[in-house]
């Protein structure tokens, strides 16, 4: 009892000395910008990405950054549902032309199709293939099933999980769910407030998923493709701030989450701890803070980062950095 009271008697202490000391809060470098690193990440390790492509003087919203087979970046405008590539010399072209699907994710199946979720009209999305050369759309999840798909990844059978961007932070109506390669889709995390980001990990055991509307990184250990261990799923982190989106795993299990509205790639462990962030520049001014997803280039540890410079006048720029450790290699690459 005595501790305790000293205890308090130490913490009132200090406190009535900061009330004698200073009595004005003042904007400094740390919390002067829209986007200040909170108090509890800021002494992770950091590093500043560098811009690699720029985009401007075009109406883009990036999403769905991938490589595909031929070491191609891949990623999405959602504004027109284009899917676009980007080769080695930075040569950008369209691969898939304009349509309506809204896509926000991007996948490439093994035998190189690519998958796109839509999120449609924010009621009813669906999942849509093409062939590697953008032609021979095929409805994989139609709008009528009554999901709106904002994200996927495959598992090494060839079926993928999806988030359903359904629901708010107060109302929980989206989840995750696993598409087999037969069509059945099962849940496998339901309740979600707008599940965003899903990828697994390279033994594909652990599914990893961002929850955008509450801010909450979630680990799910897998027993097999539709059924969770006992036991098995965690709330691993909870983000201050807006929002988790998009994920993507190393070789070695780390866990990179590109923050919505915050302009930067927080990392964690294989266990969800954090371990480290990336910056996008220009951050601390406001600029491309619609940090949506990134991709590792097969057989490396450089990452390609998509942001879109919002209410700027800088449209889009993919940005380069350098990860933990190598990309894991993809189930469809397999």
């Amino acid at each position: 009892m005595r501790v305790a009271a000293a205890a308090l008697f130490l913490i009132l202490s200090g406190v009535a000395h900061a009330q004698q000391g200073n009595t004005t809060l003042a904007y400094d470098a740390a919390n002067r910008g829209p986007v200040p690193i909170p108090p509890s990440e800021i002494g992770l390790q950091t590093v500043t990405a560098e811009p690699w492509l720029s985009l401007a003087g075009q109406r883009l919203f990036l999403e769905g950054a991938v490589f595909d087979k031929a070491n191609d970046l891949l990623f999405v405008d959602m504004f027109s549902g284009r899917v676009l590539k980007v080769d080695p010399s930075k040569s950008v072209s369209t691969v898939v032309e304009r349509n309506t699907i809204v896509p926000t994710g991007l996948a490439v199946h093994r035998d190189g199709r690519l998958f796109l979720a839509g999120v449609g009209n924010m009621r009813s999305g669906s999942v849509v293939a093409f062939r590697a050369d953008g032609r021979g759309r095929a409805e994989i999840i139609p709008p009528g099933a009554g999901y709106v798909p904002d994200d996927l990844v495959f598992d090494s059978v060839g079926g993928f999980y999806f988030a359903d961007f359904k629901g708010t932070s107060t109302q929980s109506t989206g989840g995750v769910y696993y598409a087999s390669p037969d069509g059945r889709i099962s849940p496998i995390l339901p309740n979600l407030s707008a599940a965003n980001g899903v990828a697994l990990s390279p033994d594909g055991k652990t599914l990893w998923v961002t929850e955008y509307a509450r801010n909450v990184l979630h680990r799910v250990t897998l027993a097999d493709a539709t059924t969770v261990a006992p036991v098995g799923t965690a709330i691993a982190y909870h983000f201050t701030g807006p929002s988790p989106d998009g994920l993507r795993v190393d070789a070695d299990g780390n866990v990179y989450a590109a923050m919505f509205h915050q302009g930067r790639i927080l990392v964690f462990n294989r266990n969800g701890l954090p371990i480290g962030q990336i910056l996008i520049p220009g951050r601390d001014e406001g600029r491309f803070l619609l940090t949506t997803s990134l991709a590792f280039k097969p057989g490396t540890n450089e990452i390609y980062i998509v942001a879109t410079d919002g209410e700027g006048s800088a449209g889009a720029t993919i940005f380069r950095a350098s990860g933990f450790a190598k990309a894991a290699i993809p189930f469809s690459h397999r």
